[in-house]
Protein backbone atom coordinates (compact mmCIF):
# COMPACT_ATOMS: atom_id res chain seq x y z
CA UNK A 1 0.00 0.00 0.00
CA UNK A 2 2.92 2.43 0.82
CA UNK A 3 4.40 1.46 -2.54
CA UNK A 4 1.52 2.54 -4.45
CA UNK A 5 1.52 5.45 -2.11
CA UNK A 6 4.73 6.55 -2.91
CA UNK A 7 4.18 6.06 -6.81
CA UNK A 8 1.24 8.51 -7.12
CA UNK A 9 2.62 10.89 -5.58
CA UNK A 10 6.07 10.93 -7.85
CA UNK A 11 3.37 11.10 -10.70
CA UNK A 12 1.69 14.10 -9.12
CA UNK A 13 4.96 15.53 -8.97
CA UNK A 14 6.44 15.05 -11.62
CA UNK A 15 3.12 15.98 -13.81
CA UNK A 16 2.92 19.80 -11.77
CA UNK A 17 6.51 20.05 -12.00
CA UNK A 18 6.89 19.47 -16.12
CA UNK A 19 4.21 22.22 -17.26
CA UNK A 20 6.57 24.82 -14.72
CA UNK A 21 9.39 23.31 -16.02
CA UNK A 22 8.55 23.86 -19.86
CA UNK A 23 7.09 27.66 -19.40
CA UNK A 24 10.11 28.71 -17.55
CA UNK A 25 12.17 27.42 -21.30
CA UNK A 26 9.46 29.43 -22.74
CA UNK A 27 10.58 32.52 -21.49
CA UNK A 28 13.84 32.71 -21.60
CA UNK A 29 14.80 35.24 -24.34
CA UNK A 30 17.97 35.00 -25.83
CA UNK A 31 19.75 38.40 -26.77
CA UNK A 32 20.40 39.72 -30.54
CA UNK A 33 24.39 40.55 -31.24
CA UNK A 34 24.60 43.47 -33.39
CA UNK A 35 27.71 42.67 -35.69
CA UNK A 36 31.09 45.37 -35.36
CA UNK A 37 31.14 47.56 -38.21
CA UNK A 38 34.58 48.96 -39.73
CA UNK A 39 35.87 48.17 -36.25
CA UNK A 40 33.13 50.18 -34.46
CA UNK A 41 30.57 48.23 -31.82
CA UNK A 42 27.54 49.18 -30.57
CA UNK A 43 26.05 49.60 -27.06
CA UNK A 44 22.51 49.99 -25.71
CA UNK A 45 21.01 51.84 -22.45
CA UNK A 46 17.71 53.33 -21.46
CA UNK A 47 18.50 55.66 -18.76
CA UNK A 48 15.58 58.87 -18.43
CA UNK A 49 15.44 61.45 -21.24
CA UNK A 50 17.50 60.46 -24.09
CA UNK A 51 18.86 63.64 -25.31
CA UNK A 52 20.54 63.85 -21.75
CA UNK A 53 22.05 60.31 -22.38
CA UNK A 54 22.93 61.50 -25.80
CA UNK A 55 25.06 64.23 -24.83
CA UNK A 56 26.39 61.80 -21.97
CA UNK A 57 28.25 59.55 -23.83
CA UNK A 58 29.09 61.61 -26.81
CA UNK A 59 31.18 63.23 -24.76
CA UNK A 60 32.82 60.13 -23.71
CA UNK A 61 36.70 59.14 -25.29
CA UNK A 62 36.07 56.37 -27.73
CA UNK A 63 32.26 56.82 -28.52
CA UNK A 64 31.69 57.89 -32.56
CA UNK A 65 28.34 58.63 -32.07
CA UNK A 66 24.65 58.45 -29.64
CA UNK A 67 21.74 57.92 -31.62
CA UNK A 68 18.54 58.73 -29.88
CA UNK A 69 15.78 56.05 -30.03
CA UNK A 70 13.60 53.20 -28.35
CA UNK A 71 13.97 50.11 -27.29
CA UNK A 72 12.59 47.09 -24.41
CA UNK A 73 9.39 46.49 -25.76
CA UNK A 74 7.81 44.23 -28.17
CA UNK A 75 5.70 47.32 -30.24
CA UNK A 76 6.46 47.33 -33.97
CA UNK A 77 7.04 50.62 -35.51
CA UNK A 78 7.36 52.65 -32.16
CA UNK A 79 7.25 56.80 -32.70
CA UNK A 80 7.70 59.22 -29.84
CA UNK A 81 3.74 60.11 -29.45
CA UNK A 82 3.04 56.39 -29.26
CA UNK A 83 6.39 54.21 -28.11
CA UNK A 84 3.69 51.95 -25.79
CA UNK A 85 5.78 49.54 -24.33
CA UNK A 86 9.19 51.01 -24.87
CA UNK A 87 11.93 53.34 -23.04
CA UNK A 88 13.09 56.05 -24.53
CA UNK A 89 16.88 54.35 -25.32
CA UNK A 90 20.45 55.45 -26.87
CA UNK A 91 22.64 53.11 -29.62
CA UNK A 92 26.35 53.67 -28.76
CA UNK A 93 28.39 53.30 -31.76
CA UNK A 94 31.91 53.12 -30.31
CA UNK A 95 35.81 52.13 -30.67
CA UNK A 96 36.82 49.03 -28.14
CA UNK A 97 40.34 49.80 -28.69
CA UNK A 98 39.76 53.29 -26.48
CA UNK A 99 36.32 52.47 -24.46
CA UNK A 100 35.09 49.32 -22.86
CA UNK A 101 32.11 48.05 -22.91
CA UNK A 102 32.76 48.13 -19.08
CA UNK A 103 33.08 51.81 -19.22
CA UNK A 104 30.25 52.35 -21.05
CA UNK A 105 28.51 50.76 -17.97
CA UNK A 106 30.29 52.61 -15.47
CA UNK A 107 29.24 55.75 -17.40
CA UNK A 108 26.14 54.50 -17.04
CA UNK A 109 25.51 54.11 -13.79
CA UNK A 110 27.64 57.68 -13.04
CA UNK A 111 25.19 59.33 -15.17
CA UNK A 112 22.39 58.83 -13.12
CA UNK A 113 20.29 58.04 -10.16
CA UNK A 114 20.75 54.72 -9.75
CA UNK A 115 18.01 54.02 -7.32
CA UNK A 116 15.23 56.22 -9.23
CA UNK A 117 12.68 53.80 -10.84
CA UNK A 118 10.36 54.47 -13.74
CA UNK A 119 12.14 57.70 -14.56
CA UNK A 120 15.17 59.93 -13.81
CA UNK A 121 14.98 63.18 -12.39
CA UNK A 122 11.51 65.17 -13.56
CA UNK A 123 10.83 62.66 -15.92
CA UNK A 124 8.34 60.32 -14.47
CA UNK A 125 6.94 57.30 -16.07
CA UNK A 126 7.80 53.69 -17.80
CA UNK A 127 8.77 55.31 -20.91
CA UNK A 128 11.72 56.94 -18.81
CA UNK A 129 12.54 53.86 -17.42
CA UNK A 130 16.41 52.79 -16.51
CA UNK A 131 17.50 49.92 -18.79
CA UNK A 132 20.64 47.57 -19.38
CA UNK A 133 21.14 45.59 -22.42
CA UNK A 134 23.11 42.76 -22.88
CA UNK A 135 24.15 41.38 -26.42
CA UNK A 136 26.16 38.79 -25.20
CA UNK A 137 26.94 36.31 -21.90
CA UNK A 138 30.20 38.26 -21.32
CA UNK A 139 28.06 42.07 -21.65
CA UNK A 140 25.82 40.53 -19.02
CA UNK A 141 28.30 39.54 -16.38
CA UNK A 142 29.70 42.89 -16.66
CA UNK A 143 26.60 44.57 -15.91
CA UNK A 144 25.52 41.87 -13.26
CA UNK A 145 29.11 42.60 -11.53
CA UNK A 146 28.59 46.64 -11.85
CA UNK A 147 25.26 45.91 -9.77
CA UNK A 148 27.00 43.54 -7.63
CA UNK A 149 29.39 46.14 -6.58
CA UNK A 150 26.93 49.04 -6.16
CA UNK A 151 24.74 47.26 -3.93
CA UNK A 152 27.62 45.94 -1.55
CA UNK A 153 28.09 49.91 -1.50
CA UNK A 154 24.22 50.04 -0.52
CA UNK A 155 22.66 51.19 -3.28
CA UNK A 156 19.44 49.65 -4.62
CA UNK A 157 19.86 49.86 -7.85
CA UNK A 158 16.50 50.52 -10.15
CA UNK A 159 17.78 49.14 -13.67
CA UNK A 160 16.34 46.44 -15.48
CA UNK A 161 19.06 43.95 -17.18
CA UNK A 162 17.42 42.85 -20.66
CA UNK A 163 18.76 40.52 -23.38
CA UNK A 164 19.11 43.19 -26.15
CA UNK A 165 16.14 42.44 -29.32
CA UNK A 166 15.90 45.62 -31.58
CA UNK A 167 16.44 49.40 -31.42
CA UNK A 168 14.22 51.63 -33.11
CA UNK A 169 15.81 55.18 -34.01
CA UNK A 170 14.08 58.27 -33.07
CA UNK A 171 12.73 60.87 -35.34
CA UNK A 172 15.25 63.42 -36.77
CA UNK A 173 14.40 66.04 -34.88
CA UNK A 174 15.64 64.13 -31.75
CA UNK A 175 19.04 64.03 -33.38
CA UNK A 176 21.75 66.01 -31.48
CA UNK A 177 19.11 68.06 -29.54
CA UNK A 178 21.37 69.04 -26.70
CA UNK A 179 23.71 70.38 -29.37
CA UNK A 180 21.52 71.94 -31.79
CA UNK A 181 19.57 73.67 -28.87
CA UNK A 182 22.09 74.52 -26.45
CA UNK A 183 19.84 77.41 -25.13
CA UNK A 184 16.28 75.83 -24.86
CA UNK A 185 14.93 75.26 -21.35
CA UNK A 186 15.43 71.86 -20.64
CA UNK A 187 18.86 71.13 -21.77
CA UNK A 188 19.89 74.43 -19.91
CA UNK A 189 17.99 73.11 -16.58
CA UNK A 190 18.42 69.21 -16.72
CA UNK A 191 20.60 68.07 -19.24
CA UNK A 192 23.66 69.96 -19.04
CA UNK A 193 23.56 69.94 -15.11
CA UNK A 194 23.29 66.33 -14.97
CA UNK A 195 26.07 66.01 -17.59
CA UNK A 196 28.24 68.25 -15.18
CA UNK A 197 27.39 65.92 -12.48
CA UNK A 198 28.74 63.20 -14.21
CA UNK A 199 31.82 64.53 -15.81
CA UNK A 200 32.88 65.69 -12.00
CA UNK A 201 32.57 61.97 -10.93
CA UNK A 202 34.49 60.80 -14.35
CA UNK A 203 36.57 63.58 -15.49
CA UNK A 204 38.94 60.80 -16.79
CA UNK A 205 36.85 59.81 -19.44
CA UNK A 206 35.70 63.00 -20.78
CA UNK A 207 36.82 64.37 -24.37
CA UNK A 208 39.29 67.18 -24.26
CA UNK A 209 37.29 69.26 -26.74
CA UNK A 210 33.85 68.97 -24.29
CA UNK A 211 33.27 71.98 -22.42
CA UNK A 212 29.99 73.51 -20.75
Amino acid sequence: MKLISTIILIFIASTCNTPVEKKAKQKEILPVEVNAQDGLERAYFASGCFWCVEEIYESVQGVQEAISGYSGGNTENPTYRNHADHAEANEIIYDPETVSFKTLVDVYFASQNIEQVNGQGPDIGESYRSIVFYQNNEQKKIIEDKITALTNEGYKVAAEVKAFQKFWIAEEYHQDYAKLHPNQGYIQGVSIPRWRKFASKMPEVIKSSVRH
